[in-house]
C-alpha cells in the first residue's frame, strides 16, 4: 500500500469515526431536548442504554451501505445530503423493528424516537458543509499570494468555474462582468457581477485585474476578439475554459483552463452528431484509414476509436507520424484493437496484400500531398500519389468488398489554379465515376484549410510570433475558408454515416476570413499588438495561390442534406471509360518525368484547371446563409 492510499484510508476512518460519534450525541441531544433541556444521568433515562447499543452497527452500516464515503467533503453537495438522509431513514426504521423485536420500543419516549435521526442527518451532513465552507474560507485568506482573475460570463460556466476556483486554483475571483441585465449586482458564489463586457477596461484597471478567464463556451469571434483588445492593450494574459465539442470528445475533462487559441476566435458554432448514425457504419466494423498519421487523418483515428471498430487499421508512409498515431491510439484507447501499417498507398499489390488481411468494411481515405507551393514544384510526385494512389485505394476497395468509400478532398478542386487542387479533382472524379460499378459506396467530402494543420498557415504565424515576426501574409485581401480539425473530422464522419452512391458533401465553412485578421488574432492572442510589438509584411501571392477560394462550382446544384452542417453538390459525373483512358495517357506522361508535360495533361482531363502564378480576383462562391 502506498503513500497516497494510506492517506485515503486515514481520511476515510476520520470520516466514519466522525458519523459514529454523532450517533451517541444525537441519542444523547434527542434525550436532553426530551428532560426539558436539563441534564439527567444515563441511567435515569429509560432505553438509552439499549438504544445507543442498537444504533450504533445499525446507522454505521446504513452509512456505508447507501454510500456515504464515497464523496470527498471539500466538494460536499446535495447528493452527499441525499444519501445521508436515505441512510438515516433506512437506518432508523430498522432500529425501530429491532427495538420493537426486543419489545424496548415502548420504553423509548417519542420525541427521543422523532428527534434522533433530524438531529443524526444535521450533524453528520452539518458537518461535512461546515468542513467544505471552512476549506473555502481558508482559500480566501490565499488571495492575496494568488492572481486577481475577472471571469467574463455569469451563467452555468461561470458559475463552475468560480466554485473550483474558491476551492483550489492559482487564481483569485474578483469579480464577473455578463451582459444580461438580471445578473447585474447579484453575487455568485461571493463574487460579484460588476458590469457588462463594455465595462471591461475600466473595471481591468479599476480592480488591479491580473487575469480574465473567459466563461463562455461558445463566444462569438466579435465577443472574444473584445476581450483580447482590452486584455493586449494592458498586458493582460487571457485564459478560457474548454469548449462543448472539447469536452464532448474527451479531449478535456471538466473545467480546466488553458489560454485562448486562434480556434477559440474563429468563432465556429459547435458541431451536433448524431451519434447513433455515425456509430451505426463503424461500431463492431472494421476501419482503414490512410494518412492515419497526418493531421486529419490522425483526427479521424482518434475519432473512430470512440465508436469502438472492431479493427482500425492506420496506414501511412512517415514511419514519425505512424509512430506517434501509435502511441495516441494507445493511450488513449487501451481496448482498441488496431493495427499500424508502414505502406506507400500507390502500390496495387501491396495495398491488396493489405486489404487481404485487414478486410476493412468502411475506408477513409486521407493520404494525400496537400502543400501547395510544394506540390507546384513536384507536379510528378503529386500526381503518383494523388491522383494514382487515389484510384489504387478505391480499386482495391471495390476488388475486396468495402462496403463504404470516403474520399477527403479540399476546395482547392473547384477551379483550380494548382497541381494539388487539381490533382485532387481528378480524385474526385474517379470515386464518383465509380459509382457506376461495385457494391461500395463512395462519397467525397470537401472543405477548406484546417485549423493547425501540418503545414498550414496558423503553424507558420505561430513559429514567426514566437520568434519576434515579422508575420508574413501573402496579400491584405487573401481570404480563406477555416475550420478546426474537430469539427472537419466529426462532419467527415457525419458525411460517411448520410452519404449514398456518389455524393459530394461541401462542409459549411461560414464567412471566409482575412489572412490578414487572422494574423493580427494570433498576434493579440499571443498578448502582442499587431504592428507596434510584432510587424506584418506582405510578401505577393505564390504560384497556384488564389485570392479567394470556391467551395463549389458553379455548373453545381447545391442543396440541403439532413445535417444543417452539410450540403450536397451534385453536378456532372464523368464517364469511368473516358477518364480512365484519360489516366493511362496521364499514367504514361509520369514515365517521361517531364513536369510540364504533366500539367499539360492535367489540363486537358481537368479543363477548369488554369495554372497561373497569381490570380489578382476570383469571384469566390460561397455556402447561402
Amino acid at each position: 500500500m502506498n503513500l497516497n492510499q494510506l492517506k485515503t484510508l486515514e481520511k476515510r476512518w476520520i470520516a466514519v469515526s466522525h458519523d459514529v460519534f454523532w450517533i451517541p450525541l444525537a441519542i444523547g441531544l434527542a434525550y436532553w431536548v426530551d428532560a426539558g433541556l436539563r441534564i439527567r444521568a444515563p441511567l435515569v433515562m429509560p432505553g438509552v442504554v439499549v438504544f445507543v447499543m442498537i444504533a450504533l452497527p445499525v446507522y454505521g452500516l446504513a452509512f456505508f451501505l447507501f454510500g456515504c464515503y464515497r464523496g470527498i467533503w471539500r466538494f460536499a453537495s446535495l447528493p452527499d445530503l441525499v444519501r445521508i438522509v436515505k441512510a438515516v431513514a433506512a437506518g432508523t426504521v430498522a432500529v425501530d423493528l429491532v427495538l420493537a423485536g426486543l419489545g424496548d420500543f415502548a420504553r423509548i419516549p417519542r420525541v427521543v424516537w422523532g428527534l434522533t435521526p433530524i438531529l443524526l442527518v444535521i450533524g453528520t451532513g452539518g458537518g461535512r458543509m461546515v468542513y467544505r465552507l471552512a476549506k473555502e474560507e481558508w482559500n480566501r485568506f490565499g488571495f492575496k499570494t494568488r492572481k486577481r482573475a475577472l471571469i467574463v460570463g455569469a451563467g452555468r460556466t461561470g458559475e463552475q468555474l468560480v466554485r473550483e476556483l474558491l476551492r483550489h486554483a492559482d487564481f483569485a475571483p474578483i469579480a464577473f462582468v455578463d451582459d444580461k441585465p438580471e445578473l447585474q449586482g447579484h453575487e455568485i458564489h461571493g463574487v460579484r457581477v460588476m458590469g457588462r463586457l463594455e465595462d471591461l477596461p475600466a473595471l481591468l484597471e479599476r480592480l488591479g485585474i491580473e487575469v480574465v478567464l473567459v466563461a463562455i463556451r461558445a463566444g462569438s469571434r466579435e465577443t472574444l476578439d473584445r476581450i483580447v483588445r482590452s486584455c493586449v492593450r494592458r498586458r493582460i494574459p487571457c485564459r478560457t475554459v474548454p469548449s462543448g465539442l472539447e469536452l464532448a470528445m474527451g479531449r478535456i475533462d471538466g473545467i480546466r483552463l488553458r489560454p485562448l487559441t486562434v480556434a477559440d476566435l474563429i468563432g465556429r458554432e459547435p458541431v451536433k452528431m448524431d451519434q447513433k448514425e455515425v456509430a451505426s457504419w463503424i461500431r463492431g466494423h472494421r476501419v482503414l484509414v490512410t494518412g492515419g498519421g497526418g493531421s486529419i487523418g490522425s483526427e479521424l483515428c482518434m475519432q473512430v476509436a470512440r465508436y469502438h471498430p472492431a479493427l482500425l487499421t492506420v496506414v501511412d508512409n512517415s514511419e514519425y507520424n505512424l509512430y506517434r498515431i501509435d502511441r495516441r491510439l494507445a493511450a488513449r484507447h487501451p481496448g482498441l484493437i488496431f493495427n499500424t501499417v508502414l505502406e506507400d498507398v500507390t502500390c496495387r499489390e501491396r495495398m491488396d496484400v493489405l486489404f487481404e488481411k485487414a478486410r476493412p468494411e468502411v475506408v477513409l481515405h486521407s493520404a494525400a500531398y496537400k502543400h501547395v507551393p510544394l506540390v507546384e514544384d513536384n507536379p510528378v510526385a503529386a500526381v503518383w500519389n494523388n491522383v494514382f494512389g487515389t484510384k489504387v485505394v478505391a480499386d482495391s476497395a471495390i476488388a475486396h468488398g468495402v462496403r463504404h468509400f470516403v474520399f477527403i478532398s479540399t476546395d482547392k478542386t473547384v477551379n483550380p489554379t494548382n497541381v494539388m487542387g487539381t490533382t485532387k479533382r481528378l480524385g474526385e472524379l474517379y470515386c464518383q465515376a465509380l459509382k457506376q460499378t461495385g457494391s461500395t459506396r463512395f462519397v467525397i467530402v470537401r472543405f477548406g484549410n484546417v485549423l493547425a494543420s501540418v503545414g498550414s498557415v496558423v503553424p507558420l504565424f505561430e513559429e514567426q510570433i514566437a520568434s519576434g515576426g515579422p508575420v508574413t501574409v501573402t496579400h491584405p485581401e487573401v481570404t480563406r475558408y477555416f475550420m478546426t480539425i474537430l469539427e472537419a473530422t466529426n462532419l467527415i464522419l457525419q458525411a460517411g454515416a448520410l452519404g449514398r452512391e456518389g455524393d459530394v458533401f461541401v462542409l459549411d465553412m461560414g464567412p471566409a476570413i482575412r489572412i490578414q485578421d487572422l494574423a493580427e488574432a494570433m498576434i493579440r492572442v499571443s498578448g502582442f499588438i499587431p504592428g507596434h510589438d510584432i510587424r506584418i509584411v506582405h510578401t505577393g501571392l505564390r504560384p497556384g495561390e488564389k485570392l479567394h477560394e470556391e467551395l463549389f462550382y458553379q455548373d453545381e446544384k447545391l442543396r440541403q442534406s439532413s445535417h444543417p452542417k452539410l450540403f450536397l453538390a451534385e453536378g456532372h459525373v464523368t464517364d469511368l471509360e473516358v477518364l480512365k483512358r484519360g489516366l493511362s495517357h496521364l499514367l504514361e506522361t509520369l514515365a517521361s518525368g517531364d513536369n510540364e508535360r504533366v500539367v499539360r495533361v492535367l489540363q486537358t482531363l481537368v479543363p477548369s484547371y488554369m495554372p497561373r502564378r497569381e490570380v489578382e480576383g476570383s469571384a469566390a462562391s460561397s455556402l447561402p446563409a
